[in-house]
């Protein structure tokens, strides 16, 4: 008998970091990315056409945020509701509470470890249910830790210099004594290296001028 695929949407305004997770989801073979959102109203909009198994679902989000979300299924048949992951940079026992009494499956905080929340997924598709909890995660790589860290201090990923930030935040974890040596050593390193990265995070660097 050939095994269901489950499939998946993701509704975070993070749009890094919706790719890093829809390249990690797109790697499992037993699972399909049916949406991606950016907001609550992008979120029901799509619900319907999309009809996912698992929703992972961000808190915080323009127009209208996760509860807000969250209450509208509420008012749907449980046939129709997708199992749901929420995930926040917070941990408020008045927040869980509100969550799980919306009828949440789980929640997670960020930073977070990819390969576990694929686990929760299949758990959640399979209906095997685990406990509601708040669960703080080391993240799967460096990358995605500055990433999420950037992104709630309030950074956008489209100002100018975004992404020679990261790299710079990136360099000083590997090297702490650059803090020492920013404008003689940091800033050089990252204009000699010419790094520019795509919205995927892979280096492009540009060939050197002759």
């Amino acid at each position: 008998m050939l095994r269901q695929t489950v499939r998946v949407m993701i509704a975070d305004d993070n749009k890094e970091f919706c790719e890093l997770v829809r390249e990690y989801i797109e790697e499992q073979t037993d699972m399909e990315l049916v949406g991606m959102a950016y907001n609550g109203t992008e979120v029901l909009e799509q619900l319907e056409s999309a009809a996912p198994d698992v929703l992972v679902l961000d808190i915080i989000m323009p127009h209208l945020d996760g509860i807000g979300v969250l209450e509208t299924l509420a008012q749907r048949p449980p046939a129709k509701r997708p199992r749901v992951i929420m995930l926040t940079a917070f941990g408020q026992e008045s927040i869980t509470q509100r969550v799980v009494d919306l009828g949440a499956d789980y929640y997670i905080l960020n930073p977070f470890n990819l390969e576990v929340l694929v686990n929760r997924i299949r758990q959640l598709a399979g209906n095997s249910r685990p406990a509601l909890r708040t669960v703080p995660m080391k993240a799967k790589s460096l990358d995605l830790e500055v990433t999420n860290i950037i992104h709630q201090i309030g950074v956008p990923a489209h100002i100018k210099g975004y992404l020679y930030l990261r790299e710079a935040i990136l360099m000083v974890i590997n090297e702490v004594d650059l803090l020492g040596a920013i404008t003689k050593e940091l800033y050089p390193l990252i204009v000699r290296g010419h790094v520019k990265m795509d919205i995927n995070g892979h280096e492009n660097s540009p060939p050197l001028a002759n």
